[in-house]
């Protein structure tokens, strides 16, 4: 989750299923009983229909991915019984999300974000950097967003249902089209 921050956020509400892009920021900590498993920050456009939703919700991180070619299992080249596979990585962050939109708290959290991801600039951008009454006006057309985490699931197929010849050869070959995250992981099977 925080090295792929961005979530599909999903909630149920009157109009059905929304969903959003959203990056978020987890912090583990708990928070009291009803955020046992810590808490995730991030914002929406106030105009957004989940803007205004507060309950159950879903968030979504996708980690590496990968299509995996029969080709590269020693065991097709021996029996041919091999087929295509998609290799990934996910975390399904499960809570109750909650809607707020002080100034002061949004501006914090707004601080707290942008320094996280410009950490790695020569020079980290600030919001102190834009004129005052712009980022103002921008702080009021959002809202800010918490999910007080109740239920985390790891889920992940990285080849390990196969033997450890074709993983061999799996990694290779994502390694070889330039997937070194997921080759990374069916090596450390």
């Amino acid at each position: 989750m925080a090295e792929f921050p961005l979530a599909a956020l999903v909630t149920h509400g009157a109009d059905g299923l929304l969903a959003n892009h959203v990056p978020l920021l987890y912090d583990p900590e708990p928070a009291g009983p009803s955020a046992p498993l810590g808490t995730l920050r991030g914002h929406l456009a106030r105009a957004n229909p989940q803007g205004q939703f507060e309950g159950e919700a879903l968030a979504i991180f996708q980690g590496p991915d990968a299509y995996v070619s029969p080709n590269w299992y020693p065991t097709k080249r021996e029996h041919g019984r091999a087929v295509p596979t998609w290799n990934y990585a996910v975390v399904h962050a499960h809570g109750r999300m909650t809607v707020y939109s002080d100034p002061e708290r949004l501006r914090g959290f707004l601080d707290r974000l942008t320094a996280r991801h410009e950490a790695g600039q020569a020079v980290p951008w600030q919001p102190s950097d834009a004129p005052p009454d712009y980022i103002e006006g921008l702080l009021r057309g959002i809202v800010g967003i918490e999910i007080a985490v109740t239920r985390l699931e790891g889920k992940w197929k990285t080849s390990q249902n196969q033997p450890a010849a074709n993983r061999a050869g799996a990694a290779e070959g994502l390694e070889a089209s330039g997937k070194s995250a997921m080759a990374g992981l069916v090596r450390k099977i």
